[in-house]
């Protein structure tokens, strides 16, 4: 398929317990790919340590339509570990990634192409809105692209969802960053090229429940601005700073005080709780410096990113056919 006079696009989607949604997905990424004629397509699903049949489904997609694949992950390495899995087997011009539960609808790649025909190398859905997302869930996004927007000089857009096509230069970039912490929406804005957004509103999912918990989304907007910037740990330096400065400030002022007027003894629980206040910022300080030792502790162990299981191509006669 590489050497097809044909422009040849990759798709690439985890899936994690999905046996719902594949069926429907591979359905809807048919109809597209029969639409955009001018290109060709390949379809990578990485299932990613599921319990239900989403490994059988896939399987079966691939025995039909040899333009499917499948890679079952030894265990779930999250999203972003699939999402690396698919990336490096991609051979793609452009390859897209995105959802398996259908919230990033297959209907906006060739939107995505045409901005790709138009030169621009990183496209990604800008999300307008969330139709079954919680209070607290559009809380923490707005929260978070805040904060990042602030901590990174702005190089994550404002609800840029992970639903995008990148330009093969693009992927080839992105895959020669082997840290482990991997947060591929920091990664995608940290290496640039030229960027568009395409607004969409983001629909329910086609099935079953939400993987993203409110501690897994804490969890990687965490990694998000941790892996991405420094600024906490500067603000640390400069608190300390200020700190120390305004203590300098405050016993001169005490000791004067106490040279005029004696050393009174009220004030005990001033004093107690302002120990016990210095305390919970040192403590709050140290947990952001361990949180930093953490990602380092991660890096330096250079275990892989993920490790595969089993893969099925059906293009390779020596493979099983489907339970």
């Amino acid at each position: 398929m590489v050497s097809s006079p044909r422009p040849l696009v990759s798709v690439v989607t985890p899936a994690f317990n999905e046996e719902e949604c594949i069926p429907e997905l591979v359905d809807r990424l048919r109809k597209v790919f029969d639409d955009e004629t001018y290109y060709e397509f390949e379809v990578w699903i990485i299932e990613n340590g599921s319990t239900d049949s989403t490994w059988n489904l896939i399987k079966e997609a691939a025995a039909k339509d040899q333009r499917f694949n499948g890679i079952r992950m030894s265990r779930n390495f999250g999203a972003d570990g699939a999402l690396t899995a698919g990336m490096d087997h991609a051979r793609g011009d452009a390859v897209v990634l995105m959802a398996a539960d259908l919230q990033d609808p297959p209907e906006l790649i060739p939107e995505f192409l045409r901005q790709w025909e138009r030169g621009y190398e990183n496209v990604y859905m800008i999300v307008e809105s969330r139709k079954d997302s919680s209070l607290l869930r559009r809380v923490n996004s707005a929260v978070f692209y805040r904060l990042a927007a602030r901590l990174t000089d702005r190089r994550f857009p404002r609800n840029a969802s992970d639903f995008r096509l990148i330009d093969r230069k693009v992927n080839d970039a992105v895959k020669s960053m082997k840290e482990r912490g991997r947060f591929l929406r920091g990664l995608f804005g940290w290496a640039g090229f030229s960027t568009k957004g395409v607004p969409h509103q983001r629909p329910a999912r086609f099935s079953g429940e939400s993987k993203a918990t409110t501690k897994t989304v804490m969890d990687l907007a965490k990694k998000g601005i941790l892996g991405h910037s420094y600024i906490p740990l500067r603000v640390i330096f400069a608190f300390g700073v200020a700190l120390s400065l305004s203590s300098i400030f405050a016993f001169m002022t005490l000791a004067i005080y106490w040279l005029l007027y004696g050393v009174p003894f009220a004030g005990y629980g001033s004093i107690v709780s302002l120990v016990l206040l210095a305390i919970g910022v040192v403590s709050l300080m140290l947990g952001v410096v361990a949180e930093y030792v953490g990602l380092i502790y991660e890096e330096v162990k250079q275990r892989p990113i993920y490790l595969v299981s089993e893969e099925y191509d059906p293009t390779v006669e020596s493979q099983e056919p489907p339970d």
